[in-house]
């Protein structure tokens, strides 16, 4: 596992322009975003890079962001093509059945690389271009936009109890796992589609938020090199947490499944 040695927030990367149309889909599952998918979405399509798409995972959301989301679509339509497209799923089961639908259809699509991004602003979309400049640097099966490395912070808003829960769940995950991945628990990363291929995304067993640890921890298994570099992230500005108590569970026991599965 490699970590950055530098403490500094990393800027917005100006990607050599061999590299600039490498096709690139940020996957993006909202529930009830309506309040900043549209601000999200033009910040990430604004970003220097000729080859990114945008595909939004919507679970049929009451307050209206699917509506929303076909808007943003054809605004950024050029020649009857649009560089944003819409799944609709009829029901909200989990994060990660949402992130499963959108990968594959991004790789489908013909993706060579995907993001996992969240739709309430916490994760500084800016980054994307030096997370696509350090793979392809490096050759790297996966990215992290880490909070946990040096350099990388959390919201002020965040108080001491949700810092240090958050701290906690990533050393609990990383114990259970004996995992060198400094924020396990991350969201914000970048996966080489080969990787995706080969993990075969229709065999995870994570519903919810523990998608993104049981994803890294079998990337990891099966001999995948993993790079995180640091970001900030932020407090929403709009809307509520989707976490629930169920989830909250599931994140718990996940890992020791896994773990047992591999003893």
């Amino acid at each position: 596992m490699h970590e950055p040695s530098s403490a500094a927030q990393p800027a917005a990367l100006e990607i050599p322009g061999e590299w600039n149309s490498t096709p690139l889909t940020v996957v993006m599952p909202t529930y009830n975003e309506a309040a900043n998918l549209s601000r999200i979405a033009d910040i990430v399509m604004n970003l220097p890079l000729a080859g990114l798409r945008l595909k939004i995972v919507d679970d049929n959301s009451p307050d209206g962001t699917g509506q929303i989301a076909e808007e943003l679509a054809e605004k950024y339509r050029t020649d009857g093509e649009s560089r944003i497209t819409v799944l609709h799923r009829t029901e909200k089961d989990g994060l990660g059945r949402a992130y499963t639908a959108g990968m594959l259809a991004a790789l489908d699509d013909g993706a060579e690389y995907v993001v996992q991004m969240d739709a309430d602003g916490s994760h500084p979309a800016h980054v994307i271009p030096q997370m696509l400049g350090t793979a392809l640097a490096t050759g790297a099966g996966f990215v992290v936009g880490s909070r946990y490395v040096d350099g990388g912070t959390l919201d002020e808003q965040w108080g001491r109890h949700r810092r240090l829960l958050s701290r906690f769940a990533n050393s609990y995950v990383r114990f259970v796992l004996a995992t060198k991945i400094r924020d396990i628990t991350a969201g914000f990363n970048l996966w080489q589609a080969r990787t995706l291929r080969e993990l075969d995304l229709r065999t995870l067993d994570s519903a919810g938020y523990s998608f993104q640890v049981e994803l890294k921890y079998k990337a990891v298994q099966a001999g995948h090199v993993g790079v995180e570099i640091p970001i900030r992230f932020e407090e929403r500005t709009e809307g509520v947490s989707k976490m629930t108590l169920r989830t909250q569970v599931e994140s718990a026991l996940v890992p020791l499944r896994l773990r047992l599965k591999r003893a």
